[in-house]
């Protein structure tokens, strides 16, 4: 069951976004929520009424001060969330996500608020072995991903040295509402709206790779979960455990929405991982995590 997290002031970095939105929605009005966000990837409209929204930087000192101040929690969500971008300009992104955390961390620091990350299984890079744990290796194989253990490593180290309670959420394949295209999750919205137009439904490479699907709703759970554990300075896979291949997706989708759609293949994307799927056990033992929406039932609701 979703916790109850009830009169804390809390900001969202990031919080127009697509995972930040649904944080906020879940958060208000029981608490008082700001959100800081430079709206360069986030949308206003998604925004709840009830929030504060902050227009700014996370690497902007002033900006971020008045935006953490008295805060409890931080969910810092805001990052550049695109292999793709951190291929084509390293330097921003690295700046963004990396020195962006670390300035949301030292901030955090000030206030004693506890920060929630999210983190990426992109950090795992290829997985050696199924499903892939917490103490696997971790090899990322793009700017992205390193940006990403940076910043998860980062969260443990100030729990170590400072005592400040952080919880890392290596999010999989993250979908639902509000999302935008991009990587293997915005493959979902891909589909749809090339469903949509009458197809094709363009899947990279062979189709076969598998990723591990989870609905915005589980990954809400995750976050409020660790609003309020007790295991701090610790990280956690947030997935579903269940392996999909990306045809099913495109098939499902297509199937539902244009059924004499064509499902046509492109070359693969370079340096693609063929499989990836989360082992969660650490999350359930720990932060009571259980994912409860089914990618069949997730997918139904999305496309309704």
């Amino acid at each position: 069951m979703t916790p109850t997290v009830t009169n804390k002031r809390v900001l969202i970095t990031g919080g127009a976004g697509f995972i930040g939105s649904h944080i906020a929605d879940a958060l208000c009005p029981a608490n008082e929520v700001r959100i800081l966000d430079s709206f360069t990837g986030g949308d206003r409209s998604n925004c709840p009424d009830e929030a504060t929204i902050i227009e700014g930087d996370i690497r902007d000192e002033s900006t971020l001060a008045t935006a953490i101040d008295g805060v409890d929690i931080v969910f810092h969500q805001g990052a550049i969330v695109s292999v793709a971008k951190s291929v084509d300009d390293p330097t921003t992104s690295h700046a963004v996500n990396v020195d962006g955390t670390l300035a949301v961390l030292e901030a955090a620091r000030r206030e004693n608020a506890r920060v929630v990350f999210a983190s990426s299984a992109a950090i795992y890079g290829v997985p050696e072995s199924l499903p892939v744990s917490e103490t696997d290796p971790k090899e990322p194989t793009s700017p992205y991903g390193l940006e990403k253990l940076s910043g998860d490593h980062y969260c443990r180290l100030y729990a170590d040295l400072y005592d400040l309670p952080t919880v890392a959420l290596r999010y999989f394949n993250v979908y639902g509402p509000r999302q935008s295209g991009g990587d293997y999750a915005g493959a979902i919205t891909a589909f749809t709206e090339q469903a949509r137009d009458g197809g094709p439904l363009t899947v990279q490479g062979a189709g076969t790779q598998t990723r591990d699907f989870v609905n915005i709703d589980d990954v809400v759970q995750a976050n409020l979960l660790a609003a309020t554990t007790e295991a701090t300075g610790e990280a956690f896979n947030i997935g579903t455990g269940v392996a999909t291949t990306i045809n099913d997706v495109a098939e499902t989708i297509r199937d539902r929405i244009a059924p004499s759609a064509e499902v046509s293949h492109v070359d693969p994307r370079q340096g693609d991982i063929r499989d990836s799927v989360a082992d969660i056990q650490k999350a359930e033992t720990l932060l009571g995590y259980e994912p409860t929406v089914s990618l069949a039932d997730g997918l139904k609701r999305y496309l309704s």
